[in-house]
């Protein structure tokens, strides 16, 4: 294409909504670091510049990627059927998104990592309760996404259908990031992972991370099975909640797979839960995301 076609292609209607969308995507992302501030109860000026808190910048860099996550399945762009149109749906999607990232993380501070103190832990420059937090921010905002590109339209149905697929999100989370403890406990003398992630264990909240991250892909794939019925939202909230736990454990048995394969020779749980190999921990991380990854492609 020569750049005559080019600039051809680009119509002044497909500039505008791009403008559009840019301008509340930019509000939105800038709001989500008032709302770190908030949640954290600090000023984030004083944190990142001053203090050199890495562990609140983790977390905020979390927060604002979430959000940046949502928007990408709230921008309709150039189907949309109007200014106004685009403008009214990317902002309520947006403004929901940040509400359920804000709610995704109260239930994860509160029931899946229920005992820690996360807002104290990060002011506290705990890099490892840091990188847990950002990881399951983005993790329910890959959720919200699949979600919002799931259904049709704006009505109180649609809202509904995105408040089930949240609901069975964090259900799923919350199950995972137990089986993980259980895990960590078995093979570490009944120690508990929590509070390894407080001693600032950062190989430990890495590997956690991924996990996370890979439940939330599975969570996703979910939707590629799932015809939208705006008025079945039991027949919804089943198939999110069944399907999403197949796929979570063909993900698990299919990561230990490749793990064993690819670090061969390698004792991970020694490495990762004694030594704290942060190397380890990421090349974990990036398997079995890349394993959620493919299985994801495959669905779709």
């Amino acid at each position: 294409m020569n750049s005559l076609d080019f600039l051809t292609y680009i119509r002044p209607e497909l500039l505008t909504l791009l403008a559009i969308d840019l301008a509340i995507a930019i509000i939105l992302l800038s709001a989500m670091r008032l709302v770190s501030g908030f949640w954290a109860r600090v000023n984030t000026t004083t944190e990142l510049s001053e203090k050199d808190n890495f562990a609140f910048g983790i977390s905020m860099a979390g927060s604002i990627f979430a959000m940046g996550i949502v928007l990408t399945g709230a921008i309709t762009g150039e189907s949309a059927n109007s200014y106004l149109y685009e403008a009214v749906g990317v902002l309520s999607y947006g403004l929901v998104g940040l509400l359920l990232i804000k709610v995704g993380r109260f239930i994860h501070d509160k029931v899946s990592l229920n005992h820690i103190n996360k807002v104290e832990e990060i002011r506290n420059e705990n890099v490892s309760v840091a990188i847990v937090d950002a990881a399951a921010v983005v993790a329910t905002a890959i959720i919200i996404r699949s979600v919002l590109l799931w259904v049709e339209g704006i009505n109180v149905y649609t809202f509904i259908a995105i408040l089930s697929g949240f609901a069975v999100s964090q259900a799923v989370l919350v199950v995972v990031t137990r089986l993980r403890e259980s895990n960590y406990a078995k093979h570490n003398q009944d120690a508990s992972f929590q509070e390894a992630l407080k001693g600032g264990q950062i190989a430990l909240a890495i590997r956690h991370a991924g996990h996370m991250v890979a439940t939330a892909l599975a969570v996703k794939a979910a939707s590629y099975f799932l015809l939208y019925q705006p008025t079945q939202i039991i027949v919804n909230l089943l198939g999110w909640l069944i399907i999403s736990i197949a796929m979570a454990i063909i993900i698990f048995i299919l990561n230990k797979i490749a793990r064993r394969i690819i670090l061969f020779g390698i004792d991970t749980t020694v490495e990762v839960d004694q030594q704290h190999n942060v190397g380890v921990a990421a090349a974990e991380f990036a398997i079995v995301v890349s394993i959620a990854l493919i299985m994801t492609s495959l669905m779709a």
